[in-house]
């Protein structure tokens, strides 16, 4: 399906207005980005094996330059972390990629260093002693990585007085895996990032539905990953999600069907996120997701028989 130049440069309007935001406001809860990296990542087709170049040339004319990069030819992807302010608590929803980890499968993230994000959370004016809690929406490298720090030879909790929240389908699959070999399937990710969090008492293995508390809760999304969760927000009459990798591109939106190379159940994650699309656009829910390019927060709208993401103005 192609949609008119009009309307997309019309979201790019929306786009680079609300890029001007550092903060955003769903009821009573205040929500920062922390943002670790956003830069030309992986080729299209390469990402989602079944995206044919007709598809993708045809949606051209609005995905260059900001969703993708024409130089390189590249899906433009952010890395991230949302920070969430509370009347009570403070609480981090991914922890991005981190530093110092060997990721021989993906060599862009291999040993990363100087990434500025701990001054980046700072600049929010807390510091990592303040998390109450760190939400991992699933157990990917690119979801964990701050989860620990490398102090004095050691992965230790970046978050000290943080509790970490693990779904519990989630935690079991990765363990069982890890137990088995502990970098072929996850990239090691679960020995330098997730079991440091167990060993120092600070994990919390939660049902695949779990309310924190009156505002804040995790609902399953699976498919990407078989745990895979969202976060759901409901604070003074404003609703709003976390999708996780529930979708990594505005392509799909236009195209549903597409599923990357990283998703575990290519059907399942179709149909977790057909599923989606149509709730958050019937509910009018605003939609932070974890890789859209800034301001990453916005709408989905139906377009005859796909969808579209409408950036937050």
């Amino acid at each position: 399906m192609i949609f008119s130049v009009a309307y997309f440069h019309s979201i790019f309007l929306l786009t680079k207005r609300a890029i001007m935001r550092e903060q955003i406001q769903v009821g009573n809860i205040e929500v920062n980005r922390i943002i670790e990296t956003e830069a030309p990542d992986w080729a299209p087709l390469t990402f989602f094996p079944e995206c044919t170049k007709e598809m993708l040339e045809s949606q051209l004319n609005w995905l260059q330059p900001r969703f993708l990069d024409p130089a390189s030819g590249n899906l433009i992807f952010t890395t991230q972390s949302y920070l969430l302010q509370t009347t009570h608590h403070n609480i981090l929803i991914d922890s991005c990629v981190g530093e110092q980890k060997t990721r021989k499968y993906s060599p862009e993230w291999n040993l990363k260093s100087n990434t500025g994000y701990l001054a980046k959370l700072s600049a929010t004016g807390l510091s990592p002693d303040s998390i109450d809690y760190v939400l991992c929406t699933h157990l990917h490298p690119d979801h964990v990585g701050w989860n620990t720090k490398l102090i004095d030879g050691r992965w230790v909790p970046t978050f000290p007085n943080a509790k970490y929240l693990f779904s519990k389908t989630e935690h079991a699959f990765w363990k069982t895996k890890s137990s088995k070999h502990p970098t072929k399937y996850d990239d090691g990710c679960y020995q330098d990032s997730i079991l440091p969090i167990e060993e120092a008492g600070q994990a919390l293995i939660v049902d695949d539905t779990h309310s924190l508390n009156d505002e804040i809760s995790l609902v399953p999304s699976p498919g990407h990953t078989p745990g895979h969760t969202s976060v759901k927000l409901r604070s003074n009459g404003a609703q709003a999600v976390f999708s996780g990798d529930l979708m990594h591109s505005v392509l799909q939106c236009v195209y549903p069907d597409l599923v990357s190379q990283a998703c575990f159940d290519k059907d399942l994650a179709r149909a977790t996120r057909k599923a989606f699309l149509q709730s958050a656009s019937e509910s009018q829910t605003q939609v932070f997701t974890a890789h859209f390019p800034s301001p990453s927060a916005g709408y989905i709208r139906r377009s005859g028989e796909a969808y579209s993401f409408v950036y937050a103005d």
